[in-house]
């Protein structure tokens, strides 16, 4: 049984007064800890951002791009880089904002759809980044058949194509899973103050 559960038992017995000063300190706990699940969240994502620029500083590309180039897409690995910071820092701005919107003067039902709003923000980060890799991953298997053609049997073109469909499919497994476990604890932990704020709300 949850803190709410006990208190709602409690509120049958006790004066008006008191139960004002419960539903107070439970909205207080949830607010407290939404905007720290929140401001989390915002921090993450400035670590994410951080270690791609270090990396993209840090890491010797020089054979990278002769690749891309050799398969007659030499400007791509720039584009790719381009948009990832793009991407991050759209959604960098969206989740400060989410934080800086949530306030300590807003009522139990503009806080829950606060919380609303940046799950669904998170989510579409992780939707958005996963289609950006996928669409990435396509257009390089793409020009790699494409700039091997003549040399490879139908059978061969049929075996990468299948491989690069299972790798793919790793892949995007593996992000799917890294953002789980960065994002996907913080918004369960975010979902039962929503929870738990929902059956505040049904009390008043």
């Amino acid at each position: 049984m949850d803190v709410l559960d006990n208190y709602k038992k409690a509120w049958d017995n006790q004066p008006e007064e008191t139960e004002k000063v419960s539903k107070i300190d439970i909205y207080k706990m949830a607010h407290s800890r939404s905007s720290s699940i929140v401001k989390w969240i915002f921090i993450i994502g400035v670590l994410e951002f951080i270690l791609l620029a270090s990396f993209s500083l840090l890491f010797d590309d020089t054979n990278v791009l002769k690749e891309y180039k050799k398969i007659g897409i030499p400007g791509f690995y720039k584009l790719i880089n381009i948009f990832s910071f793009l991407i991050i820092l759209y959604f960098l701005v969206k989740f400060y904002l989410n934080y800086k919107a949530i306030s300590v003067v807003d009522s139990t039902k503009v806080l829950m759809q606060k919380i609303l709003k940046t799950r669904k923000t998170v989510r579409n980060y992780v939707i958005v980044n996963l289609i950006f890799a996928a669409i990435s991953i396509i257009i390089l298997v793409s020009a790699e058949i494409n700039f091997k053609i003549d040399t490879l049997t139908t059978t061969q073109m049929w075996v990468t194509i299948g491989a690069s469909i299972l790798v793919t499919g790793f892949f995007l497994g593996l992000m799917y899973g890294l953002y789980q476990l960065l994002y996907g604890i913080l918004l369960r932990k975010l979902n039962r103050n929503y929870k738990e704020l929902s059956k505040l709300a049904e009390l008043n």
